[in-house]
């Protein structure tokens, strides 16, 4: 399936998880946060939240530091 993740293309497999999104983007899950669709999904939904083709994902990630 297609989706766009922080404004890219990109091909997953059907039935994909946020979570799935998240670690073939950034292979981190600590310090970041998604939104797919323009809704904040929380960490603990990220297995259980199923991506669909076409879905709009952004990946946030924390940075420390000024």
């Amino acid at each position: 399936m297609r989706v766009t993740i922080n404004g890219s293309g990109h091909e997953l497999p059907e039935g994909a998880s946020v979570a799935h999104a998240v670690l073939a983007l950034t292979g981190r899950t600590r310090g970041v946060a998604v939104a797919v669709n323009d809704e904040v999904v929380r960490r603990g939904a990220w297995d259980s939240t199923a991506l669909a083709d076409g879905d709009r994902i952004e990946v946030l990630t924390a940075v420390q530091g000024g």
